[in-house]
């Protein structure tokens, strides 16, 4: 029976000496704001024009948190696109799209 509680407490002692503190995520690198080059790209499934969206008329936007996208009087198609978030497919070149970080700031626009 000694013996037992003798193995029991080492083993108990072993697995607490084995656990570590607990690993800190490094926090996500944020790009630098910028707008996209205007190019005309032409590929099997869509066709880039360039600035067909007039996105540079927002170019005092980038670096701003997304939450002034309503504020700018945009009445063409808009579409923000979250950190790491899903994107339509389907290409708009009168859409004005922005991007935004992982702080929730603008940084591209460009049309799609």
């Amino acid at each position: 029976m000694m013996l037992r509680i003798t193995v029991m407490t080492v083993a108990a002692l072993t697995l607490a000496a084995c656990q570590s503190e607990p690993i800190e995520e490094a926090p996500p690198v944020m790009p630098a704001p910028y707008m996209t080059p205007a190019v005309t790209q032409t590929g099997g499934l869509e066709q880039r024009e360039p600035d067909t969206c007039q996105a540079v008329d927002y170019i005092s936007a980038l670096g701003q948190p997304g939450a002034i996208i309503p504020t700018l009087g945009i009445t063409r198609p808009v579409n923000v696109v979250e950190w790491r978030g899903i994107e339509p497919q389907e290409y708009n070149p009168q859409r004005i799209v922005f991007r935004l970080d992982a702080a929730g700031n603008i940084f591209n626009i460009d049309c799609g």
